[in-house]
């Protein structure tokens, strides 16, 4: 068992955007935090690779939303975000590009948005207004709903629940909810494309998550200078400057248990003491390597084989020789059978001719290509790992896909141009980066795979969740929330103790959780 001192300490196992954010919060309680990091750098996926020949790549997410949460994150602790990171907002925040006929440059100025969706659909531009301010009162609703844990049943319940349930409109879809707006395909396209940030179809994502291209139009799309990694590397700083031991190259092998309770946890085979331990990991993959699996009686590997998981990307990540003319920072080209696509990834099919994303970041950030040079991130959504492709047989092809549909946005010449290139498939995915089946947005955000149903942020004795796979959910300020959800969490459960009441009991054990 540790000792009483050595059970202040809390111990993270990765220094992802929640692991940090944890770690910064932890810290400036006076509460002693180390983390382990597998990889020579922090942020996870949310990094800034350095390729040969000068080329920079955001390997995950590749724009900064909604920087309110971090804002507040390094408020709490004494400092500035903006003293530490540039954040350029971006306008035009992408460009549309309708394979079966037009585009939208899609900006928060108002009035040239209504005008660019009215050279496509002249009455549902009228409607713009009116879907941003109904957007806007279900933010403002549910915000309350996704800044609290749920532990119990009764969460479900909740004051901030109970008032939220009216706007929400649970068993609609978004593209369902969007109908009540726009009539064209494209435009409801425009609003709605925003759920492959989570790896779900919009035809079937729950109609709450229309809040995410509001929250672009009303808060922004910004570029972090540098890069994203910029940001996981600004909090890393911060947190070591209030004196958080940042272990890289450090992998955990495993979560030490004694008598039903984590006690540590083990590395390179040392084992090192801790009265807490949040893990900031891919949910499936951390649960089958850290947790064993009567620590987990809710989540089995049986359930993790039968959880609901988004679909899957293929990248291409090119150094260019050369420019790409006038292509955008953020490019999306929407195929002409856009729900047939959605449809075959998610029936395990490839789709011939696929949606793509090009991020082209350089017409703003000159710092992440050498002079002359381009750096191109090229996301292609395909299924994951639970279907049967064969990648090492279908990589290649899919590569020579992928750069043909580059040339519909223009770009015919790119591959005689190419200096540096990497290919990452699910396999690739889940074998380099540790994500399970190669699900790059980890669980999907379902009805019964949210709020109380998703796995919860305290997780059994002395173990804590933080990322992506817990709650609130995915994308970048949503896993900040959820780092503030768990350290609070974390940090009430020490109070009981020091308290001499011993550990919180719930009603009913959660689902999924260890009972406590």
């Amino acid at each position: 068992m540790p000792t009483s001192t050595q059970s202040q300490h809390v111990a993270i196992i990765g220094a992802g955007p929640g692991g940090l954010a944890s770690a910064m919060l932890l810290a400036r309680e006076g509460i002693p935090v180390t983390i382990f990091e597998r990889e020579p750098a922090v942020g996870g996926r949310t990094r800034t690779i350095h390729a040969p020949g000068g080329y920079k790549f955001d390997i995950g997410p590749t724009f900064f939303l909604y920087p309110r949460v971090l804002k507040d994150i390094f408020e709490a602790c004494g400092e500035r975000l903006e003293d530490h990171v540039e954040l350029k907002r971006l306008d035009p925040q992408y460009h549309l590009v309708f394979e079966g006929g037009g585009d939208i440059r899609a900006t928060y100025d108002l009035d040239r948005l209504e005008q660019e969706i009215a050279r496509l659909a002249p009455a549902d531009a009228r409607n713009v207004r009116r879907f941003l301010d109904d957007n806007r009162e279900k933010l403002e609703a549910f915000r309350p709903v996704l800044e609290q844990g749920f532990s119990s049943p009764a969460d479900l319940f909740s004051p901030a629940m109970l008032a939220a349930l009216p706007k929400l409109r649970p068993f609609s879809s978004v593209d369902g909810d969007l109908k009540r707006y726009f009539s064209d395909p494209r435009v409801r396209l425009a609003f709605s494309f925003q759920t492959k940030y989570l790896g779900m179809s919009p035809f079937q994502c729950p109609s709450l998550f229309t809040i995410l291209s509001f929250l672009e139009y009303e808060h922004g799309v910004f570029h972090p200078m540098g890069g994203c990694g910029a940001v996981s590397d600004a909090m890393a700083n911060v947190a070591r400057k209030m004196g958080v031991d940042i272990r890289l190259n450090t992998p955990v092998d495993r979560i030490v248990y004694e008598n039903g309770e984590a006690v540590g946890i083990e590395a390179s085979g040392e084992r090192y003491a801790a009265g807490s331990v949040v893990v900031n990991g891919d949910f499936g993959h951390a649960m089958r390597r850290l947790v064993p699996e009567e620590m987990r009686p809710r989540w089995k590997n049986k359930k993790l084989d039968r959880a609901k998981i988004s679909c899957s990307t293929f990248m291409l990540y090119l150094g260019i020789e050369g420019g790409v003319g006038d292509l955008a920072h953020h490019t999306i080209l929407l195929s002409k059978e856009y729900e047939r696509n959605i449809h075959e990834i998610t029936n395990g099919i490839l789709p011939d001719e696929p949606s793509i994303y090009v991020h082209h970041a350089g017409v703003t950030d000159p710092s992440l290509a050498p002079k002359g040079h381009t750096s191109l991130y090229v996301l292609v959504p395909v299924p994951n790992l639970r279907c049967d492709v064969d990648w090492e047989r279908e990589a290649p092809r899919y590569r020579r896909i992928a750069l043909e549909r580059l040339k519909v946005l223009g770009l015919s010449d790119v591959e005689s141009r190419i200096r540096y290139e990497r290919v990452v498939t699910p396999r690739g995915w889940e074998e380099d980066f540790a994500v399970f089946e190669g699900a790059t947005f980890n669980l999907a955000h379902n009805l019964t795979q949210m709020l109380y149903f998703r796995p919860h942020n305290r997780f059994g004795r002395n173990v804590y969740l933080v990322g992506g796979g817990t709650h609130p959910g995915s994308g970048l300020p949503v896993i900040y929330e959820g780092a503030r959800i768990t350290t609070r969490l974390l940090l009430e459960d020490r109070e009981r103790r020091k308290a001499g009441n011993g550990e919180p009991e719930p009603v009913v054990a959660p689902v999924g959780e260890a009972a406590v």
